[in-house]
């Protein structure tokens, strides 16, 4: 009875144990948008890397070309020397845009994003449990992100080329006479190509829903993460392919602080005070490169280094610079009106890092004439123009004008007659405050100008609760 007994169990051991194995070591299978949302990136990224590529070789060839018509007036042999060339090779690169490019990216050149994603699209070749019906599209991804990255690559090799060119000008051309604004157009284009393509690489950044939940639940899985640390970049440049194989041979060649400070000791001897030149000297230069750093933190190269005060929204595209927001306003009651708030919506525009110029559209609602007394009521709408300038910190000057309709309507004909609108100029202050990374709060107290002018004159001091959201 005994033995019977122990095998029916083992028997039903046996058969429950593959569902609760199965169950137990079942992958979760990632968003079915995870794929398209990374391809529908990377392709967009991609054109829009090619496009600004092909509009600054476009400007550079034909900055050159007319620079060379004018030094060729003065000596042909030098323009020819100079400028056939360089068209030739800027012409080169740019017929070289329409061309398929694949590679890999050496560290750094397109962030650790495209490292980490290259190599995830890896750790899924094989794992079509993890896709569920998306694994066909897996290739078609992994070559758009290959894709992506040869351009990438293209651009930053463009970037150097323009880099070590204009420098070659500037040498070429010091002893010809009017050339100094051509040479500073070229550095400008320069300098913008290279933050705009700085602007596309921060926006593969940016991930939607499906791919954040996606490499939420990758990164929950060891054997992802084992497969990342042995195949990145990082670890192939410094040899940390598997636990334990990071050795003083992978730092070889690089010095450490205190063989530095070593070697500044044998060089300086015991004089203190040439230390102490030294240590002032070493804090300048240190202060100084933080300065720069913060000015232009995304230089990879001195040669990038503006010689003009860059315009930050440049490299902005139109929707970038759009804000959106909205304000609320109270307005206390009087014999003539009933207690009202003023909703409104508007857009804005960044003309300047410091200054942004929009317009918007209020709607006036009626609450009643007091405690005793609520009522919502339609009792107007008005038109807004606006702009906001950065005066210190979080403090802003707002101005703008605005046409009310403060009558209630009960017709949309009503709106046609001037004779129902009144205007008003305003002036003030605004503070703003974060949110979130997109979203800006502001209190503005406003003063109206014509508020004493309209029939019935009403309080000119206006007091504004809003948000940003850009």
């Amino acid at each position: 009875m005994i033995s019977m007994n122990s095998s029916v169990d083992s028997q039903r051991k046996d058969a429950t144990s593959p569902v609760q194995d199965s169950s137990i070591m079942k992958a979760p299978q990632l968003p079915a948008k995870y794929l398209s949302q990374v391809k529908h990136k990377s392709m967009c990224v991609q054109r829009q890397v090619n496009r600004r590529t092909d509009k600054a070789l476009s400007r550079l060839l034909k900055q050159e070309k007319r620079m060379k018509t004018r030094l060729w007036k003065v000596d042909s042999v030098a323009a020819g020397n100079i400028f056939s060339k360089s068209i030739d090779s800027l012409g080169s690169l740019k017929a070289g845009l329409k061309n398929k490019v694949t590679g890999k990216l050496p560290l750094g050149s397109g962030g650790g994003y495209l490292d980490t994603l290259g190599n995830s699209l890896k750790f899924l070749e094989g794992k079509g449990d993890l896709l569920g019906a998306s694994k066909g599209k897996l290739a078609d991804v992994t070559g758009s992100i290959e894709s992506l990255q040869g351009k990438l690559q293209q651009a930053d090799q463009i970037k150097a080329y323009i880099r070590e060119h204009k420098k070659q000008l500037k040498d070429q051309l010091s002893q010809y006479t009017g050339f100094t604004k051509d040479l500073q157009k070229i550095n400008k284009e320069a300098y913008y190509y290279g933050q705009q393509i700085s602007e596309y690489k921060t926006l593969l950044k940016d991930k939607k829903k499906a791919e954040a939940k996606a490499m939420e639940l990758l990164k929950k899985m060891p054997v992802y993460n084992d497969f990342i640390r042995r195949n990145s970049q990082l670890a192939s440049l410094f040899n940390l392919g598997s636990p334990g194989t990071a050795t003083a041979q992978s730092l070889e060649g690089l010095q450490t602080r205190s063989q530095v400070e070593q070697l500044i000791q044998q060089r300086l001897g015991n004089d203190p005070g040439a230390r102490q030149v030294v240590s002032q000297q070493m804090d300048q230069a240190r202060s100084q490169l933080n300065e720069l750093k913060s000015k232009f933190p995304d230089l990879d190269n001195a040669g990038d280094m503006p010689d003009f005060k860059p315009n930050p929204m440049k490299t902005k595209s139109f929707l970038q610079r759009l804000e959106f927001g909205g304000n609320i306003q109270f307005q206390k009651s009087s014999r003539y009106f009933p207690t009202t708030s003023d909703i409104a919506g508007q857009v804005g525009y960044k003309f300047h890092k410091n200054g942004t110029a929009g317009f918007g559209a209020s709607y006036k609602l009626g609450l009643g004439t007091g405690w005793d007394h609520i009522a919502i009521s339609h009792q107007g709408v008005g038109l807004r123009s606006f702009v906001d300038w950065k005066l210190k910190g979080t403090f802003f000057v707002n101005g703008g004008f605005e046409q009310n309709h403060v009558t209630t309507i009960s017709r949309v004909d009503q709106l046609k007659s001037w004779s129902g609108w009144q205007g008003s100029v305003l002036l003030g202050i605004s503070k703003k405050y974060k949110v979130s990374a997109k979203l800006k709060g502001n209190i503005m107290l406003l003063y109206d100008f014509l508020a004493r002018r309209n029939a019935p004159p009403a309080s000119p001091i206006k007091l504004r609760l809003g948000y940003v959201w850009h």
